[in-house]
């Protein structure tokens, strides 16, 4: 979280900066979770993004480069192993220009995250016409957050202590949710189903949005947008998905799945051939089950004056910029949104802010001397 300064500036150094090695650090997690991670390593993944805000705002930041380029996955020429070096080089050499230093090791960041990023998508790819598709596993710790863009565009968002697995075929989109709770804001694909494994039950929606918890003896799907089909977990042969005809929240079609519309929970008793529980619920009690969702800020070498103009929007206690310097200052990482005494101890600790207290809602930032 400190300033780019001169320490980043050493043109005759072979050494990479603090941000270019973190940048570089995260570029290889992301890679390795493409192709599969074990449980072990996601838990030590999770760790990694946690230890330092900087490493959280490195990996949404190349997060978002990975999605970008998901067109690569198309390139896919006949006995080659690998793709074109050309596809991703630098262009033929135009006329000099003089560029500054701070712009060259920008652009050679990106550069060797790109090109790793490439590496890892296509490794994947020749896994799944030999062996099916691989499944990538995601995980947060017992404090933690994630959200994940899927390479079709759905969101998932994991809460605290939560494990699932993605694998994705022409057919289907399938996850299997391993322990905890996710919400999934689906893209809409009628030709391929996104089916949602969780103990016994299996949730199969084409384009909606729900959360499903997995609980020691109980599990439990909430319908926050558009209409899924609940049923036992018969694997790919599941159920047709329902039919516009068939609406009725908690109605199962023809002794098929039961059918919950949004606003709409089903509780489901583990390991028990019981028919599901379903109930309506009121907006704000929907509003109080996702409540773990929270108001997140990320933020990637944002100027401080910016971050601070952000969290006073969403606060009773402000901050205030005592000096100008500090305006400028790059902050790197994502913070809960009313976490505001979470993010000032966050400066003080990185060296370069003093904090003053002028009253209960007030907090004043200087630079520290």
């Amino acid at each position: 979280m400190n300033p780019r300064g001169s320490s980043a500036g050493n043109c005759g150094s072979t050494r990479p900066s603090e941000a270019e090695a973190i940048a570089a650090t995260a570029a290889a997690w992301l890679a390795e979770r493409d192709d599969g991670l074990t449980p072990a390593r996601t838990a030590e993944f999770a760790r990694w993004r946690a230890a330092d805000p900087r490493h959280e705002a490195a990996t949404v930041r190349l997060e978002k480069a990975w999605v970008a380029l998901a067109a690569l996955r198309d390139y896919r020429p006949e006995a080659v192993r690998h793709p074109d070096p050309d596809l991703l080089g630098a262009r033929r050499a135009r006329p000099a220009r003089v560029i500054s230093f701070p712009v060259i090791a920008a652009a050679t960041a990106v550069a060797a995250c790109l090109a790793v990023a490439a590496v890892g998508w296509f490794g994947p790819l020749r896994a799944e016409r030999a062996d099916g598709p691989t499944e990538q596993r995601y995980a947060t710790t017992v404090e933690g957050y994630e959200r994940v863009t899927l390479e079709d565009g759905s969101v998932v968002e994991l809460n605290s202590a939560t494990e699932l697995g993605v694998r994705f075929s022409p057919a289907e989109r399938r996850v299997r949710l391993v322990r905890g709770e996710a919400h999934f804001t689906v893209a809409k694909n009628k030709a391929r189903p996104f089916v949602v494994e969780a103990g016994g039950v299996a949730v199969r929606a084409v384009g909606t949005a729900f959360n499903v918890r997995l609980g020691v003896r109980e599990i439990e799907v909430l319908v926050t947008e558009g209409q899924v089909a609940l049923t036992e977990n018969a694997g790919p042969a599941l159920v047709a998905a329902p039919s516009s005809a068939s609406t009725q929240s908690g109605t199962p079609a023809s002794g098929g799945p039961t059918l919950l519309g949004a606003n709409h929970r089903a509780v489901v008793a583990a390991a028990s051939p019981a028919a599901p529980v379903v109930e309506r619920v009121t907006p704000a009690a929907v509003r109080t089950a996702l409540a773990w969702q929270g108001a997140r800020l990320v933020f990637a070498d944002t100027p401080l004056a910016e971050v601070v103009a952000q969290f006073n929007r969403r606060n009773t206690v402000q901050l205030e910029l005592a000096d100008a310097e500090l305006r400028a200052l790059p902050i790197g990482g994502s913070f809960r949104a009313e976490n505001v005494e979470g993010f000032v101890r966050l400066l003080v600790s990185g060296g370069d802010v003093a904090v003053e207290r002028a009253g209960a809602t007030r907090i004043v930032l200087h630079r520290a001397k």
